[in-house]
């Protein structure tokens, strides 16, 4: 509050203008601070969480026949991921691969320009832009997370729309030379 200070002294002396002190009251000011925070508070958006979709399959094993995908060898990739950084890549089918098994390695000069590659290859195979590569990601048990996560940014950088996660079989575990 503002206070008035008149400083009552001696009647005697001449009447000359009274000073006062000058009091602000900065109660509205706090009103108004308080009142900005809770807008602005009230009106931010949080940063949401980065996160990628990932879709998985169904577990039931009663799939018609009918329903299941057929996938040509000549568009199927298989990464498999090791321990230590370790990554090999082949084309086909596991027992009688059509090319690899390849080491590679991450990153823009590795694997992401043998995906590319194989993407412009499976889409002039198969006549069809949306028809591209299918890659088959299997990582073994000696396999980091970040080499996971580092597989799947290159499938978001490289525009691969179908991929997934498999368990890796024994035949592929003896591929990566891992016992």
């Amino acid at each position: 509050m503002a206070e008035l200070n008149t400083g009552g002294g001696d009647k005697d002396k001449k009447v000359r203008s009274k000073k006062q002190n000058a009091g602000v009251d900065l109660t509205a000011m706090v009103d108004l601070a308080f009142l900005l925070i809770t807008f602005f508070m009230l009106t931010t958006s949080m940063n949401k969480p980065q996160s990628m979709n990932l879709a998985m399959p169904d577990k039931s094993e009663d799939i018609p026949k009918e329903e299941k995908i057929k996938v040509d060898e000549n568009r199927t990739m298989t990464v498999l991921i090791g321990g230590d950084n370790k990554m090999k890549w082949y084309m086909g089918m596991p027992g009688t691969p059509l090319e690899g098994p390849t080491e590679s390695s991450y990153g823009k000069e590795g694997i992401r320009k043998v995906l590319l590659e194989k993407d412009k290859q499976a889409k002039a195979y198969s006549q069809d832009v949306e028809k591209g590569l299918i890659v088959i990601i299997k990582a073994s048990d000696k396999a980091n997370y970040s080499n996971l996560i580092d597989i799947l940014d290159e499938m978001a950088i490289t525009n691969i729309g179908t991929y997934a996660i498999v368990d890796i079989t024994p035949e592929e575990v003896e591929m990566l030379g891992e016992n």
